[in-house]
C-alpha cells in the first residue's frame, strides 16, 4: 500500500510472486502467516464458484492461499472508514498472493439501490484495487440460505416465532437479566417448517412471523439469545425483483457467505466482536450437518477509523445531506470517497494513510492532519506548479512600455528538472496578492511598501513608489518601477539583492476563475461530544472567490491537480469544470495548520 506504487491488483495469478508486506503495525499479518505455516486452509477445494458444491469430492484445490472480502451494504456512499477497510482487505490479499472478494450485503431491499452499487464499485477501483472475477452478492446465495434455514428447522435448531416485535424486545432481557423463552420456542418442527414455507410463499404480512435460531435465551451474550435469521419483507429487490418476500438477516447471511466463498480471514471492525460466537455457532452447526466443509473461516476484529473533525456515522451523514448542511454526497467537505475525490484527494494518499496508521485491536483517534499530510506528500511529488493570485490587486509598472510583452521562464516542478520549464507572459500591468502590499508595513515585512524593492518571482526586481485609492480609501492599484537588467536567469540579475519575493500573473493574459477554498466541515475535533453535532458545524468551511490564474490553467482538464505556489494543492472540479473554463477546489494547503 505504498503511496508511490502504481495501480494495485488485489487479485493475482495463483503462484505469482508476492509483494513484500509493508513493515507497519498490523496484527493480521501475523494471523495470516501463522495460518500459512500451519497449513490451516491447505485442504480447501474450489468448485469454480461459491456454493455448497465446493464440498463435493473431486473438486480442485483452492488456488488462493488466502481469501479476504470487502462486504459493504449498497445503501449509501462509502466514507473514509471504508477506505481503511478496502485498503486492508485488498492490501492483505495482494501482499500474500491471495484474492479479495467484492461482495455486496444486499439483504435489505427497502434501502438498497443500483446507484449505490455502481458508486461503491467505482470507489474501490478509484482507490486502486481490482476484484477480478470475484464480484459477488449476498443475493446470489438466497436459495442456499433458505435451504440452510430449513435444515436448521428440521434439526430442531430453529423455530418460527409469532410474537410481536414489542413482545420479542420485552422478552429478550437486558445485559444483567436473562431473556425469557418465547411461547413458540417449542413449536413442533413440522409446524415451524410449514409456517416458514408459507412465509416464503407470501401468505403473511410484514412482521407476522420471524425465523429464530434456538440457542440460549439465558446467554450473557445478547447476540446468542435466539437471534432472528429471516424476516418477512414485501419489497422489490434491485437484483432479484419480487421473487422473495423473506430475507435473511446480516449475522446469518454474512458468515455463510464467507464459508461459501472460501474466505479464510473474515475481517470486521470491533463492534462485531460480540457477534463472533454466533458467527462460529452457525458455521459449526452447518458443518456438523454436512452442509459445509471444514476448515471454516474465522472472524477477526480491528479498530475502526476514528478521525478528528469528521463524523462517519451513516445516520449523521444522511442528515447532513437531507437537511442541506452540505451540497450532496459528493460535496468536497463530506468525508465520503466521492466527496474526497471531488475535493482533490488522491487514491495514493488514502493508501499511504492506511499504511501509516496501521491496524490494531484498540480504539484510538487519528488527527485529520495525518490524512492531510498523506495527501500533501503525494501531491508534492506529482502536482505541476502554477501561479495563482487569490486576492488580486493591480500592480502597475510605470516605466515598463505599455505595448511591450515578454516571456519569463518558470519550472514546472522545482525538484524535477526533467519536467522542463514553461513560459509565463510579463506585461506592464500585473495581478499580485493584496497582502503583498502595505502602506505602513509591520516589523519584519519584506514585501511591497513605498521605497522597498522586491523580486517578482521568475521576473524582474521592482521598487514600490506608492498606490492609487478609490473614494473610500481602498487600494485599487500599487505603483512601482522596474529595473530592466534584473530579469531572473540573466547574469545581471545577481547584482540585485532583495529580501522579498512575490508571485504575480500578467493582467492582460490572466484567467479569472472561480476558486473554492474548503476548510474542515466541523470546528471541533470531536463533533457532538458536548452538544448536538450540527451545532459544531464550521460556518467558514467554504469560501468561493474569483482568482486570477496563470493563463495555462484555462486548459486544465477535470480532475487535474496543481500546486498553486504559496497557496496549496488544487484540483479542477470534476463536476462543474467545462472545456476552457475550469473551476478549482483547494484540496489541502502547503502546511499543516487550521485553514491551511
Amino acid at each position: 500500500m505504498s503511496s508511490k506504487s502504481t495501480r494495485s491488483e488485489a487479485t493475482t495469478t495463483p503462484g505469482a510472486s508476492k509483494a513484500q508486506p509493508a513493515a507497519v503495525s498490523n496484527f493480521l499479518r501475523a494471523v495470516i502467516e501463522d495460518d500459512s505455516r500451519s497449513g490451516r486452509y491447505a485442504s480447501r477445494t474450489w468448485g469454480g464458484k461459491p456454493g455448497p458444491a465446493v464440498t463435493h469430492a473431486g473438486a480442485a484445490p483452492d488456488p488462493w492461499p488466502i481469501r479476504t472480502r470487502f462486504p459493504p451494504e449498497p445503501n449509501g456512499y462509502l466514507h473514509f472508514g471504508h477506505a481503511k477497510s478496502i485498503c486492508l482487505n485488498f492490501g492483505l490479499a495482494r501482499d500474500y498472493g491471495g484474492a479479495c472478494h467484492m461482495r455486496f450485503d444486499d439483504t435489505n431491499p427497502a434501502k438498497e439501490e443500483q446507484e449505490y452499487v455502481d458508486s461503491i464499485l467505482d470507489a474501490v477501483r478509484w482507490l486502486g484495487f481490482d476484484w477480478g472475477e470475484h464480484l459477488y452478492y449476498a443475493s446470489d446465495y438466497f436459495d442456499v440460505l433458505y435451504q440452510f434455514a430449513e435444515a436448521f428447522i428440521e434439526r430442531g435448531c430453529a423455530y418460527v416465532d409469532s410474537q410481536s416485535a414489542e413482545e420479542m424486545r420485552a422478552n429478550r432481557g437486558t445485559l444483567t437479566e436473562p431473556g425469557r423463552n418465547s411461547a413458540y420456542r417449542e413449536r413442533p418442527l413440522q409446524e415451524s417448517l410449514d409456517l416458514f414455507r408459507r412465509m416464503a410463499a407470501g401468505e403473511f404480512p410484514d412482521g407476522a412471523h420471524v425465523l429464530r435460531l434456538k440457542i440460549d435465551m439465558a446467554s450473557p451474550n445478547m447476540n446468542m439469545r435466539d437471534p432472528a435469521i429471516f424476516r418477512i419483507r414485501h419489497a422489490h429487490h434491485h437484483r432479484t425483483g419480487n421473487r422473495w418476500c423473506v430475507y435473511p438477516l446480516y449475522d446469518y447471511t454474512h458468515c455463510i457467505s464467507d464459508a461459501l466463498e472460501n474466505i479464510t480471514q473474515s475481517i470486521c471492525t470491533l463492534e462485531f466482536v460480540d457477534h463472533r460466537p454466533l458467527y462460529d455457532w452457525v458455521l459449526e452447526k452447518l458443518a456438523d450437518f454436512g452442509l459445509l466443509a471444514r476448515p471454516l473461516p474465522r472472524q477477526y476484529e480491528f479498530a475502526r477509523l476514528n478521525l478528528s473533525y469528521v463524523v462517519l456515522s451513516k445516520r449523521k451523514l444522511i442528515q447532513l445531506v437531507e437537511d442541506k448542511h452540505v451540497e450532496g454526497w459528493d460535496d468536497p467537505r463530506m468525508p465520503t470517497l466521492v466527496g474526497a475525490r471531488r475535493r482533490g484527494f488522491t487514491p495514493e494518499g488514502f493508501r499511504a494513510f492506511a499504511e501509516r496508521i496501521g491496524v490494531s485491536k484498540a480504539d484510538s483517534w487519528i488527527d485529520f492532519s495525518v490524512l492531510e499530510e498523506c495527501m500533501r506528500d503525494h501531491m508534492n511529488e506529482t502536482a505541476p506548479r502554477r501561479i495563482a493570485v487569490l486576492d488580486p490587486v493591480k500592480l502597475v509598472i510605470d516605466n515598463y512600455p505599455e505595448a511591450q510583452e515578454e516571456a519569463c521562464e518558470a519550472p514546472n516542478h522545482p525538484q524535477k528538472p526533467d519536467w522542463g520549464k514553461r513560459e509565463v507572459p510579463f506585461s506592464r500591468e500585473l495581478w499580485i496578492e493584496r497582502e503583498d502590499f502595505a502602506e505602513t508595513p509591520p516589523k519584519g515585512y519584506f514585501r511591497l511598501f513605498p521605497g522597498n524593492k522586491v523580486r517578482l518571482r521568475y521576473g524582474f526586481v521592482v521598487e514600490c513608489t506608492g498606490c492609487d485609492k478609490d473614494d473610500a480609501g481602498n487600494v485599487i492599484a500599487v505603483r512601482c518601477t522596474y529595473f530592466p537588467d534584473s530579469k531572473s536567469g540573466t547574469d545581471s540579475a545577481n547584482n540585485y539583492k532583495v529580501k522579498g519575493n512575490i508571485h504575480w500573473v500578467s493582467a492582460p493574459h490572466a484567467y479569472a476563475a472561480s476558486v473554492r477554498l474548503y476548510d474542515r466541515l466541523f470546528k471541533v475535533p470531536n463533533p457532538g461530544a458536548e452538544r448536538d453535532y450540527i451545532e459544531d458545524l464550521n460556518p467558514d468551511s467554504k469560501h468561493v472567490i474569483t482568482a486570477q490564474l496563470e493563463a495555462s490553467l484555462r486548459d486544465a482538464a477535470p480532475d487535474s491537480r496543481f500546486q498553486f505556489e504559496r497557496h496549496g494543492y488544487f484540483v479542477a472540479d470534476r463536476v462543474d469544470s467545462r472545456p476552457g473554463a475550469p473551476v478549482f477546489n483547494r484540496a489541502v494547503g502547503l502546511k499543516d495548520s487550521w485553514k491551511s
